[in-house]
């Protein structure tokens, strides 16, 4: 048999698609949406993959090769996905490509201004960019900014907790997460 030498090994093919479904699994926990105040629509859903991606990535950047091979992977796989649940959304050809860039914008903006506000260990700045990004407002009355504090707190700790991952286990069982709901209320001292 001739191993084809442009086709990606299927073992590797099946644990990019593994943690994948598991970092869906993490971005959809019902806490995050109940507890934290992500909006449970189409949009909320798209943000709260996204930031879940980014915190895999982000830590992906920092173990060595093969870590850069598997994030590339997991980068392609994620927007696999999202095109195809626009085609199942209805929109065609012509549409999907212009949606698909629209999407590989924000989710790369995002990814910066995450990675910035992580990097400078600033929970504020933070909590303001999920709140307009994930929690869809602009508004910084009192109960907002504890939904907004809060998710800043399990994304501070869900980075943490990714950081003491190695690559071995976060491919075997995909990325440990906080439990959402402990970071429901507001700032903590994490």
């Amino acid at each position: 048999m001739i191993r084809n030498p442009f086709r990606r090994d299927n073992a590797r093919i099946r644990a990019i698609e593994a943690l994948h479904i598991r970092i869906n699994a993490g971005a959809r926990v019902p806490a995050l949406y109940l507890d934290l105040g992500v909006p449970d629509t189409v949009e909320g859903r798209f943000e709260a993959l996204c930031l879940h991606v980014v915190l895999v990535l982000r830590h992906l950047r920092r173990l060595p090769p093969p870590a850069a091979d598997i994030a590339q992977d997991l980068v392609n796989s994620v927007f696999e996905q999202l095109d195809s649940s626009l085609r199942e959304l209805g929109v065609g050809d012509m549409g999907v490509s212009k949606r698909m860039k629209k999407l590989a914008q924000a989710f790369y903006g995002r990814a910066a201004a995450y990675d910035a506000a992580l990097d400078a260990g600033d929970r504020d700045g933070l909590a303001v960019v999920l709140a307009r990004n994930v929690l869809a407002r602009e508004e910084t009355d009192a109960a907002r900014d504890r939904s907004a504090h809060g998710l800043a707190d399990y994304v501070a700790a869900a980075d943490a907790g990714l950081a003491a991952t190695d690559l071995d286990a976060l491919m075997a069982e995909g990325p440990v997460l906080p439990d959402p709901s402990r970071f429901a209320g507001g700032p903590s001292q994490v």
